[in-house]
């Protein structure tokens, strides 16, 4: 392989990240090779050492480079209320916010008949197995609002039934949001969580 197949092999996998097309890949990798001792090289060793020393929390599922993740291992974080997400971006959306301080369960995608995804294909049967095991007092139902999401969520909530208190996130119009621009879901979820003043 020449360096150049090697150079358009290069754009090619960064092209294939979310949020990259082939336009902004190669101005990516030609500010990489531009900046080689800066950028690149640091990058290819971080890349290697992150590829070797990634994994899956085995509590909860969120990645880290021990078998158990920070959020687990911190006993402050054991409040008794899990919120399950969907994906680890999720998680760590939620942990950008410093609102909650309890501890995680990422299920790793949603059920669907389409995809042939089920219960046991996702992390499921783990986090009910945690409810039984742990002291869990409330279980946070923080899936997307999809039609995936939400029969997750009352697939979720049917095994949990009567075991702990189980919550989800509110829906509806967002902080700043002007009803104009907000789509016909948002509003009906909006409508039907309203709350007295």
């Amino acid at each position: 392989m020449s360096s150049s197949d090697d150079i358009e092999a290069l754009i090619e996998m960064m092209a294939r990240l979310p949020g990259l097309g082939p336009r902004s890949a190669r101005r990516a990798v030609l500010q990489m090779i531009r900046k080689k001792e800066l950028m690149l090289i640091p990058l290819a060793d971080l890349m290697h050492h992150v590829g070797a020393s990634v994994r899956d929390c085995v509590e909860c599922g969120n990645i880290g480079s021990s078998a158990i993740c920070d959020i687990c291992a911190n006993e402050k974080r054991a409040t008794g209320e899990i919120c399950v997400v969907e994906d680890v971006a999720d998680l760590w959306a939620l942990e950008r916010s410093g609102v909650f301080r309890g501890r995680y369960h990422v299920l790793g995608g949603t059920l669907s008949a389409l995809d042939a995804v089920g219960p046991d294909e996702l992390r499921i049967p783990k986090l009910i197995q945690r409810v039984q095991d742990e002291a869990v007092s409330e279980v946070i139902l923080a899936l997307n609002a999809t039609v995936d999401g939400q029969t997750t969520a009352h697939y979720i909530a049917d095994q949990l039934e009567g075991r702990v208190r189980l919550t989800s996130l509110a829906q509806g119009v967002p902080i700043g949001g002007e009803l104009d621009y907000l789509d016909d879901g948002t509003i009906t979820a909006a409508l039907r969580a309203r709350k007295d003043l």
